[in-house]
């Protein structure tokens, strides 16, 4: 299999994206479950089939460009809100990168690493390693990069969040993911209480971090990606399930600028698993 991801690899990003648009439209026809789920959580958004039909196909883009961005050659990234992280950077409190499942959100720490996080502020990613040795290798090998760092979803890892962040360093959480019992609290998100990580407000309340939204939007045309970065806006409430919600608005309306290019199938509004340990 690590041959096969090689391979893919080297192939243009078009014909990567190509067959991922195929492989997404497969998915979605073999899979009643997960076209349920896809269409449930459309309805919930209060959003039209028609507006968000591009993520079926972009779901499956999502998995097939994975190979170049781990293994291949560097991919054409613009910025637009690089300003924001320059700002926050030259406070010295270190920035807490917000990303929801939208569009690549594998490229934002790759770029930020690359134009940011090679000089003395690198970049932490918090992530949970595949089940799968071989992927579990290949993953790790591919996500330690200079500027780019890892931390399990582990308490190890949170503490490894933390003492980056006192360095004045980044950090990279996706907050629409469910994380695990005694980790969240539940808070509306499109109308709909679901169980939400506290992980990033904890983070936040501990280090005095600026808190940064970004996301990639994939290109049409197999041109690359472009970053955008913007501020949270409002300062995050003391009180967890308040901030929760917050958090949760602010990434509901990253996703309503491209709805066609988020995660729609992702189960969202799950029940927790347990609590993570090291």
């Amino acid at each position: 299999m690590p041959v096969f991801f090689k391979f893919l690899s080297a192939l243009p990003l078009g014909w990567l994206h190509g067959l991922g648009w195929l492989v997404g439209w497969g998915v979605w026809l073999a899979s009643g479950v997960y076209r349920r789920r896809f269409l449930d959580n459309v309805q919930q958004a209060g959003l039209t089939l028609q507006a968000c039909l591009g993520a079926v196909g972009q779901s499956g883009q999502l998995v097939a460009e994975l190979p170049r961005l781990w293994l291949g050659s560097p991919v054409p990234v613009l910025w637009e809100g690089a300003k924001h992280v320059d700002h926050a950077l030259a406070q010295g409190h270190g920035i807490v990168f917000l990303t929801p499942h939208l569009g690549c959100f594998e490229i934002c720490a790759q770029a930020y690493a690359q134009r940011f996080g090679q000089g003395a502020q690198p970049i932490t990613v918090l992530f949970r390693p595949p089940r799968q040795a071989w992927l579990r290798q290949l993953v790790g090998a591919a996500r330690q990069r200079p500027g780019l760092r890892t931390a399990p979803t582990t308490l190890s890892g949170v503490k490894q969040l933390i003492k980056a962040l006192k360095r004045g360093e980044s950090v990279g959480l996706l907050p629409d993911q469910v994380p695990p019992q005694g980790m969240g609290v539940m808070a509306p998100f499109f109308g709909r209480d679901a169980y939400t990580m506290t992980l990033s407000i904890r983070l936040v309340q501990q280090t005095g971090a600026a808190v940064l939204l970004a996301w990639g939007e994939r290109l049409g045309g197999a041109r690359g990606y472009r970053v955008h970065v913007q501020p949270l806006g409002a300062a995050l409430p003391a009180d967890l399930t308040t901030a929760a919600t917050a958090v949760n608005r602010a990434m509901q309306d990253l996703i309503l600028q491209r709805p066609g290019q988020y995660l729609w199938g992702y189960a969202r509004y799950k029940h927790p698993r347990e609590t993570a340990h090291d």
